[in-house]
């Protein structure tokens, strides 16, 4: 069965690039095209589409919005959310409104078709190397979130983070720093099959969607480089 895929972009030229790419394919299928967040909400609810390429920057209802609308769909798609990375101070906010990771506009239209295909089959999109540039700008970022204080509120998953063991909390951070399991269990001493064991235990205890989401919560919880 073909990928369903929703794209959305103010700009006409990303639509038609993408959905000639993707025509060319056998595995993948535009359902629909939105040029706003509020079209790309209507458009979810009514085709369904696995996953969803949502720029961030629109007029209207932006990326971040329509992503966490969408996402709080029953039976949601996946959202690979479109952004100049370098620039777009709105990459964490659309992750934690349940994108489940995100594309550079700067890249190949032929990369971002096996980025479509990672999310679809439910792995995560981002690439250790680029987590760990994720994570750098999230830390000298304006939307980063202050550390807790006495006076304010604690990191999201906080009551989550309670639960897991200091060897799943090791797990973690290396997460948090973009490692891949091999190079996490480089690191730790461990096997590969050791260290993939504990990060699924992570994704059941910290309800997480995926690596992305791990990340992030590593990051809000002060076990990465950068937030403390």
């Amino acid at each position: 069965m073909s990928v369903r895929v929703l794209l959305v972009d103010d700009q006409p030229l990303m639509l038609v690039g993408l959905g000639i790419l993707i025509g060319d394919t056998d595995d993948l299928e535009v359902v629909g095209e939105a040029g706003d967040g509020h079209e790309a909400v209507r458009l979810v609810r009514e085709l369904r589409p696995d996953v969803v390429v949502m720029d961030i920057r629109m007029p209207g209802m932006d990326g971040i919005e329509a992503t966490r609308q969408a996402t709080a769909e029953p039976d949601p798609p996946k959202v690979l959310v479109l952004t100049t990375f370098d620039d777009d101070e709105y990459v964490y906010g659309a992750l934690r409104a349940g994108a489940s990771g995100f594309l550079l506009k700067s890249m190949a239209l032929d990369a971002i078709l096996g980025a479509i295909r990672v999310v679809a089959a439910g792995d995560a999109l981002i690439a250790p190397s680029v987590t760990r540039r994720l994570i750098a700008d999230f830390a000298g970022s304006s939307v980063t979130p202050a550390a807790p204080t006495p006076d304010t509120e604690p990191a999201a998953d906080s009551h989550l983070i309670a639960g897991i063991t200091g060897r799943e909390r090791e797990v973690l951070a290396l997460v948090g720093q973009g490692l891949s399991n091999g190079e996490i269990a480089e690191r730790l001493v461990i096997s590969a099959a050791t260290a993939k064991t504990h990060v699924a235990r992570l994704f059941a205890k910290l309800e997480a969607r995926d690596r992305v989401h791990l990340a992030i919560i590593a990051y809000e919880n002060g076990l990465t480089p950068g937030r403390r």
